[in-house]
């Protein structure tokens, strides 16, 4: 096996780990809150971490689930890569968000992380699909909602830019279809006019 092939499966195995970093419960450990997974969504991610109440720890979340995406990308592209292991890397930091080996499997539902992933893979891509998560936001005010038309035009912009026989065209339809099953019960939510909308005295 060569060096170069040996490179590839440690950074791929390597990005998994990282995105295993679930820094939802690590900063609320820190900060002296509650494990997330154990209040409303029971999802360790930015917008649950929000309802203990403390911004900071929530922004913080958001950060850092948003970076180890982009910094697993960002490392298969600096070590010149083919794009094929750069798509793996992208698909293994994003289950390692979902389902991290150090916290039991119990992770969030992505939607900071991909950010990160599409922002890593090409600026405009993730431009283009935070500008898509803003416009529902501020229309609908429901994250979830927001988070799900994201996961479904994504593919298209990435179609637009990499082209369909990309490996990371397949690579954000595989996130997409993801993200869109880890939010089964917002949907079911939404269809049930159930869905918290942000903002709301509930919240």
């Amino acid at each position: 096996m060569s060096n170069f092939t040996l490179v590839s499966i440690g950074v791929v195995i390597l990005s998994y780990l990282i995105g295993s970093l679930s820094f939802g419960v690590i900063i609320s450990k820190l900060a002296g809150l509650s494990d997330p997974r154990t209040y409303g969504s029971q999802n360790p991610g930015a917008t649950n971490v929000l309802r203990s109440g403390n911004k900071p720890a929530a922004i913080l979340t958001l950060i850092g689930d948003a970076f180890k995406g982009w910094f697993a990308v960002w490392l298969a592209i600096t070590l010149q890569l083919p794009e094929l292991v750069i798509a793996l890397a992208a698909i293994a930091v994003f289950l390692g968000h979902l389902w991290p080996v150090f916290f039991k499997f119990a992770g969030g539902k992505g939607v900071a992380t991909a950010a990160g992933i599409l922002l890593g893979l090409n600026l405009w891509l993730g431009l283009g699909t935070l500008a898509t998560w803003l416009i529902v936001f501020f229309c609908f005010r429901y994250s979830s909602l927001a988070a799900l038309v994201t996961a479904l035009f994504a593919p298209f912009y990435s179609g637009l830019i990499f082209g369909t026989g990309s490996p990371l065209f397949w690579t954000v339809c595989v996130m997409g279809v993801l993200l869109i099953f880890r939010h089964q019960q917002n949907i079911r939510n939404l269809i049930a006019g159930k869905e918290t909308r942000f903002g709301s005295k509930k919240n």
